[in-house]
């Protein structure tokens, strides 16, 4: 009988080369320019204002991944479940599952007060608390949608105004 030993390693290794404004995730390259100037690009706002490399490193790498009820994989990942990794992962913050528990936690602030990382609530189809996402910049939120996966969308889509419940930090 043959004896199967697994180790497993898990290696984060992040550094940053000054001379080329790169940034090594895992052994990955991923152009510090090239990431802000696609983001600065959707999100309307100067190249220079994206400045937290790893929410948006983190977006580029799950954006477009299906949406499926209860995932929490890149096969398939759901609203509250796409808000719980982003926030692991970028933030070092745990959220509640629950798109209803991450809303009842959430100090809440203005529409007009919403800072990147904050959390966005909706009502879907008069379901109250039924969708979230997280805001990055100028109206814009990240998100999974039911019908294009992860996504970023805008808060001025008359379908999220409507649907907009609040938002606020958790």
């Amino acid at each position: 009988m043959k004896k199967v030993i697994y180790i497993i390693v898990s290696v984060f290794l992040l550094s940053c080369n000054k001379n080329t404004g790169n940034i090594i995730i895992a052994e990955q390259v991923i152009n510090e320019s090239s990431i802000q100037e696609k983001y600065s690009s959707l999100l309307s706002v100067p190249a220079n204002e994206i400045s937290n490399l790893y929410l948006y490193t983190f977006i580029d790498e799950w954006i477009g991944v299906k949406y499926k009820y209860g995932g929490m994989t890149k096969e398939g990942i759901d609203c509250s479940g796409f808000c719980n990794i982003l926030y692991a992962k970028v933030f070092n913050k745990e959220l509640p599952r629950t798109t209803t528990d991450i809303s009842n936690s959430l100090t809440e602030v203005g529409k007009e007060e919403l800072e990147e990382g904050h959390v966005v609530v909706f009502n879907i189809g008069n379901k109250k608390n039924s969708h979230v996402g997280v805001y990055l910049r100028n109206n814009k939120f990240v998100h999974s949608s039911t019908s294009k996966g992860v996504i970023i969308s805008s808060l001025n889509n008359p379908y999220y105004e409507k649907a907009y419940s609040k938002g606020g930090e958790v």
